[in-house]
């Protein structure tokens, strides 16, 4: 920079002994390079702009057109300042106020260029990390890192030792670390359920303690649950970090299978059983036919032969109607058909009674 200076300095002494027309002209000079650098720097990303069919080399240009020109002329005011050969102080408040305006204008083109970014992703991106709300972790970091490099320039540019500030901050930091450190252990269990995806908005999952539930929203701090009688659960990410989720949502496939167990009496017709059962679930508008229901001969029972009938149905949030509509369904038609549903029995043999009594 004071190469620059000097030989701007040395340039300027050319055009004549007159100093504020000196500094002048530097402005008019940097002013004019300004607008020819918007033109060029416009030019070339205009051209790409034109070949591609999305708007965020369009929206681009847009965003570039200002932070240039005006760096160009903040640098220009900078050097007629210099050139002007002010008092010490005034000099550098001048100096100050130009590097807190290229500041604050850099800061607002980088902001906006942090949330077309995202928003270009987010609209053009299917991948796992898009879905997962990585994208808005990610924009919210680069907010902070935004704004922690401009104050940091800020201090450079009035001179303010920035040594005590970061020692500062790192004690005051070490302090909350300790204090939030249970906040601290969600955060990171969010960033790592965004991050590795076990469960979506949208899903349908299980917790250790049994509740089951969609999940509405996923956030940094913790996950909420819509149950099945529209009560909420918001449960800590650090604890569902450590536990056992089942995702009835998850795998290659949404469909989800739901199975109803049901007992024939001994002596009923087995394949009369397996052909009345799978043809219950047949006749459901909700079982999907592929794959396609199948019923199997479990066990012997105490009681009864014990049968399961197994179907998929689309959406997991459907199991409890579909269940019971199976179960009525199996029920009438085991009726029709004959076959009874046996309950436990207990014969009592009395051998013999007390002395004495009647």
């Amino acid at each position: 920079m004071k190469e620059l200076v000097a030989e701007v300095q040395k340039l300027a002494a050319l055009i004549g002994p007159n100093v504020y027309l000196q500094a002048a002209i530097i402005a008019a000079v940097f002013i004019l390079l300004g607008k020819i650098a918007d033109w060029v720097i416009s030019g070339i990303i205009g051209r790409f702009a034109r070949r591609s069919s999305n708007e965020f080399d369009d929206r681009l240009v847009d965003l570039v057109h200002r932070p240039v020109f005006l760096s160009f002329a903040l640098l220009g005011l900078a050097l007629a300042a210099k050139r002007i050969g002010l008092p010490e102080t005034p000099e550098f408040v001048t100096l100050g106020l130009l590097k807190t305006i290229a500041i604050i204008v850099w800061f607002l083109a980088l902001s906006d260029l942090n949330t077309l970014i995202i928003e270009t992703l987010r609209r053009s991106s299917t991948s796992k990390i898009v879905q997962s709300g990585m994208l808005t972790l990610i924009f919210n970091v680069l907010k902070v890192v935004l704004v922690a490099v401009a104050v940091y320039f800020m201090f450079l540019a009035w001179r303010i030792d920035v040594t005590a500030w970061l020692a500062s901050a790192g004690i005051v930091g070490l302090a909350l670390s300790f204090a939030a450190k249970d906040t601290l252990s969600n955060l990171f269990a969010g960033v790592s359920i965004i991050i590795d995806a076990p469960y979506k908005r949208g899903d349908f999952i299980i917790l250790d303690s049994g509740e089951r539930g969609v999940v509405t929203d996923i956030g940094l701090r913790s996950t909420r649950i819509l149950t099945r009688d529209d009560i909420e659960i918001t449960v800590p990410n650090g604890i569902i970090g450590n536990s056992t989720i089942v995702n009835e949502a998850g795998g290659p496939s949404r469909h989800h299978r739901i199975r109803v167990k049901v007992g024939a009496a001994y002596g009923s017709d087995v394949d009369n059983v397996l052909k009345t059962l799978e043809a219950v679930a047949e006749a459901n508008a909700d079982i999907v036919s592929s794959p396609a229901p199948r019923a199997r001969f479990r066990n012997f029972g105490d009681s009864s032969l014990d049968f399961e009938l197994m179907g998929w149905i689309e959406d997991p949030a459907d199991r409890g109607r579909v269940q019971h509509e199976l179960n009525c369904g199996i029920y009438k038609a085991f009726i029709a058909e004959g076959i009874e549903i046996p309950f436990p029995q207990r014969d009592l043999h009395v051998r013999s009674m007390p002395a004495g009594d009647n």
